[in-house]
Protein backbone atom coordinates (compact mmCIF):
# COMPACT_ATOMS: atom_id res chain seq x y z
CA UNK A 1 0.00 0.00 0.00
CA UNK A 2 1.09 3.49 -0.42
CA UNK A 3 1.52 5.74 1.99
CA UNK A 4 -0.18 8.74 0.12
CA UNK A 5 -2.39 10.36 2.87
CA UNK A 6 0.64 11.09 4.97
CA UNK A 7 -0.05 14.61 3.37
CA UNK A 8 -3.08 16.78 4.55
CA UNK A 9 -3.51 17.23 1.04
CA UNK A 10 -5.24 15.01 -1.71
CA UNK A 11 -1.28 16.25 -3.72
CA UNK A 12 -1.14 12.58 -3.93
CA UNK A 13 -4.47 10.74 -4.63
CA UNK A 14 -5.36 12.00 -7.99
CA UNK A 15 -4.16 11.36 -11.26
CA UNK A 16 -2.12 13.58 -13.00
CA UNK A 17 -3.15 15.61 -15.16
CA UNK A 18 -1.32 17.14 -18.55
CA UNK A 19 1.06 19.50 -17.13
CA UNK A 20 1.01 23.03 -18.66
CA UNK A 21 4.10 24.44 -19.99
CA UNK A 22 4.33 26.64 -17.30
CA UNK A 23 4.20 23.68 -14.93
CA UNK A 24 7.19 22.11 -16.84
CA UNK A 25 9.24 24.88 -16.65
CA UNK A 26 9.13 24.92 -12.60
CA UNK A 27 9.83 22.03 -12.12
CA UNK A 28 12.64 22.02 -14.60
CA UNK A 29 14.06 24.84 -12.77
CA UNK A 30 13.33 24.37 -9.60
CA UNK A 31 13.41 20.35 -9.01
CA UNK A 32 16.60 18.15 -9.77
CA UNK A 33 16.89 16.55 -12.67
CA UNK A 34 16.22 12.86 -10.91
CA UNK A 35 13.58 10.82 -11.21
CA UNK A 36 10.08 11.88 -9.29
CA UNK A 37 9.06 9.16 -7.14
CA UNK A 38 5.59 8.28 -6.56
CA UNK A 39 4.09 6.67 -3.86
CA UNK A 40 5.29 7.96 -0.74
CA UNK A 41 6.36 4.62 0.67
CA UNK A 42 7.30 4.87 4.21
CA UNK A 43 10.55 3.35 6.03
CA UNK A 44 11.37 1.38 8.67
CA UNK A 45 13.72 -1.21 9.76
CA UNK A 46 12.67 -5.07 9.67
CA UNK A 47 12.94 -7.00 13.02
CA UNK A 48 17.14 -7.28 12.55
CA UNK A 49 17.34 -3.33 12.81
CA UNK A 50 18.81 -3.61 16.30
CA UNK A 51 21.98 -4.63 14.34
CA UNK A 52 22.76 -1.06 12.62
CA UNK A 53 25.09 0.60 14.75
CA UNK A 54 24.71 4.46 15.74
CA UNK A 55 26.69 6.92 13.96
CA UNK A 56 27.42 8.94 16.72
CA UNK A 57 29.39 11.69 15.01
CA UNK A 58 27.10 11.53 11.76
CA UNK A 59 24.17 14.08 11.58
CA UNK A 60 20.87 13.29 9.70
CA UNK A 61 21.73 16.12 7.04
CA UNK A 62 24.96 14.37 6.22
CA UNK A 63 23.98 10.72 5.83
CA UNK A 64 20.92 11.41 4.11
CA UNK A 65 23.08 13.46 1.00
CA UNK A 66 25.44 10.12 1.13
CA UNK A 67 22.45 7.80 -0.32
CA UNK A 68 22.32 8.15 -3.78
CA UNK A 69 18.55 6.41 -4.22
CA UNK A 70 17.70 9.81 -2.30
CA UNK A 71 19.17 12.66 -4.14
CA UNK A 72 15.41 14.33 -4.72
CA UNK A 73 14.12 14.11 -1.70
CA UNK A 74 17.31 15.26 0.20
CA UNK A 75 17.16 18.20 -2.80
CA UNK A 76 13.70 18.85 -2.01
CA UNK A 77 14.13 18.95 1.90
CA UNK A 78 17.07 21.56 1.61
CA UNK A 79 15.06 23.74 0.02
CA UNK A 80 13.21 25.14 3.09
CA UNK A 81 14.66 25.82 6.65
CA UNK A 82 11.46 24.21 8.38
CA UNK A 83 12.72 20.84 6.91
CA UNK A 84 16.54 21.04 6.65
CA UNK A 85 17.29 22.15 10.05
CA UNK A 86 15.88 19.33 12.32
CA UNK A 87 18.12 17.28 9.56
CA UNK A 88 20.70 19.54 11.04
CA UNK A 89 19.79 19.35 14.51
CA UNK A 90 22.26 17.53 16.91
CA UNK A 91 19.54 18.11 19.75
CA UNK A 92 16.66 17.18 18.26
CA UNK A 93 15.77 13.57 17.28
CA UNK A 94 14.25 12.81 13.77
CA UNK A 95 13.26 9.42 11.87
CA UNK A 96 13.18 10.16 7.98
CA UNK A 97 11.12 7.98 6.30
CA UNK A 98 12.73 8.95 2.67
CA UNK A 99 10.77 8.06 -0.51
CA UNK A 100 13.15 7.06 -3.05
CA UNK A 101 14.39 8.49 -6.52
CA UNK A 102 11.83 6.06 -8.07
CA UNK A 103 9.42 6.16 -5.35
CA UNK A 104 8.88 10.06 -6.56
CA UNK A 105 9.46 9.54 -10.02
CA UNK A 106 5.58 7.01 -10.01
CA UNK A 107 3.88 9.37 -7.82
CA UNK A 108 0.51 10.91 -9.50
CA UNK A 109 1.28 14.18 -9.28
CA UNK A 110 4.45 16.17 -8.91
CA UNK A 111 5.62 17.05 -5.15
CA UNK A 112 5.10 20.95 -5.60
CA UNK A 113 1.34 20.11 -7.20
CA UNK A 114 -1.63 20.35 -5.47
CA UNK A 115 -5.29 19.47 -6.99
CA UNK A 116 -6.65 22.14 -5.06
CA UNK A 117 -4.70 24.35 -6.26
CA UNK A 118 -5.66 23.10 -9.86
CA UNK A 119 -9.95 23.38 -8.56
CA UNK A 120 -9.70 26.80 -7.79
CA UNK A 121 -6.74 28.74 -10.47
CA UNK A 122 -6.94 26.24 -13.32
CA UNK A 123 -3.85 25.65 -15.56
CA UNK A 124 -1.96 28.69 -14.50
CA UNK A 125 -1.80 28.00 -10.94
CA UNK A 126 1.92 27.55 -10.62
CA UNK A 127 2.66 30.71 -12.69
CA UNK A 128 4.14 34.18 -11.78
CA UNK A 129 5.33 34.66 -8.36
CA UNK A 130 2.33 33.53 -6.84
CA UNK A 131 2.38 30.33 -8.43
CA UNK A 132 6.50 30.05 -7.54
CA UNK A 133 4.95 30.55 -3.48
CA UNK A 134 2.87 27.73 -3.71
CA UNK A 135 5.07 25.41 -5.29
CA UNK A 136 7.56 26.04 -2.50
CA UNK A 137 4.62 25.26 0.41
CA UNK A 138 4.10 22.53 -1.61
CA UNK A 139 7.22 21.27 -1.77
CA UNK A 140 7.60 21.39 1.75
CA UNK A 141 4.53 19.51 3.18
CA UNK A 142 5.78 16.98 1.10
CA UNK A 143 8.83 17.02 2.60
CA UNK A 144 7.53 17.06 6.31
CA UNK A 145 5.13 14.25 5.39
CA UNK A 146 8.25 12.16 5.75
CA UNK A 147 9.79 13.61 8.81
CA UNK A 148 8.73 12.22 12.16
CA UNK A 149 10.02 14.70 14.73
CA UNK A 150 10.79 15.06 18.36
CA UNK A 151 9.87 11.55 18.66
CA UNK A 152 12.47 9.47 20.97
CA UNK A 153 15.19 6.97 18.79
CA UNK A 154 14.72 4.71 17.89
CA UNK A 155 10.64 4.99 17.13
CA UNK A 156 9.39 2.25 19.24
CA UNK A 157 6.50 0.01 17.97
CA UNK A 158 2.86 1.14 18.19
CA UNK A 159 3.69 4.53 19.65
CA UNK A 160 1.68 7.31 17.91
CA UNK A 161 3.59 10.21 16.38
CA UNK A 162 2.79 12.97 14.69
CA UNK A 163 4.49 13.75 10.90
CA UNK A 164 5.77 17.40 10.63
CA UNK A 165 2.99 18.03 8.32
CA UNK A 166 0.82 17.02 11.33
CA UNK A 167 -0.65 13.38 10.42
CA UNK A 168 -0.71 10.78 13.48
CA UNK A 169 0.74 7.46 12.33
CA UNK A 170 2.60 4.63 14.17
CA UNK A 171 4.35 1.45 13.35
CA UNK A 172 3.11 -2.32 14.30
CA UNK A 173 5.05 -5.60 13.17
CA UNK A 174 3.13 -7.88 11.10
CA UNK A 175 3.81 -11.93 11.27
CA UNK A 176 4.35 -12.80 7.23
CA UNK A 177 3.35 -16.40 8.72
CA UNK A 178 4.49 -19.85 10.32
CA UNK A 179 7.63 -19.07 12.49
CA UNK A 180 9.18 -16.64 10.06
CA UNK A 181 10.03 -12.71 10.85
CA UNK A 182 7.43 -10.15 11.24
CA UNK A 183 7.34 -7.28 8.42
CA UNK A 184 6.81 -3.56 9.86
CA UNK A 185 4.03 -1.61 8.80
CA UNK A 186 3.11 1.79 9.34
CA UNK A 187 -0.35 2.50 10.07
CA UNK A 188 -3.03 3.95 9.66
CA UNK A 189 -2.28 2.69 5.95
CA UNK A 190 -0.57 -0.56 6.27
CA UNK A 191 2.11 0.27 4.45
CA UNK A 192 4.69 -2.03 4.46
CA UNK A 193 8.22 -0.83 5.27
CA UNK A 194 12.20 -2.51 4.23
CA UNK A 195 14.95 -1.12 6.71
CA UNK A 196 16.36 1.16 8.97
CA UNK A 197 19.21 2.53 6.40
CA UNK A 198 21.34 4.48 9.06
CA UNK A 199 21.20 5.50 12.54
CA UNK A 200 23.13 8.85 13.77
CA UNK A 201 23.50 11.15 16.30
CA UNK A 202 20.04 12.69 15.73
CA UNK A 203 17.46 9.86 14.59
CA UNK A 204 16.92 7.40 12.13
CA UNK A 205 16.57 7.39 7.89
CA UNK A 206 14.88 4.64 6.84
CA UNK A 207 14.03 3.54 3.32
CA UNK A 208 10.89 1.92 1.44
CA UNK A 209 11.94 -1.05 -1.33
CA UNK A 210 11.14 -0.14 -4.56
Amino acid sequence: MRLINLLPLSLLTTTTAATPPAQESLHNNRIPPHPFPGHLPVIMSPPNDAKVQVQPAVLLIDILGTQRSLTTFFSLSRMRPETSDPLADPNTKTTVLAPSNVAIEDLPRKPWENPDDYSALGSQAYDGSGGKDRADENMMRFVQAHLVVGQPSPWEAGVKAKTAAGREIWWEEKKSGGDGDGKRVVMPDGVEVERVASRVANGELSVKAD
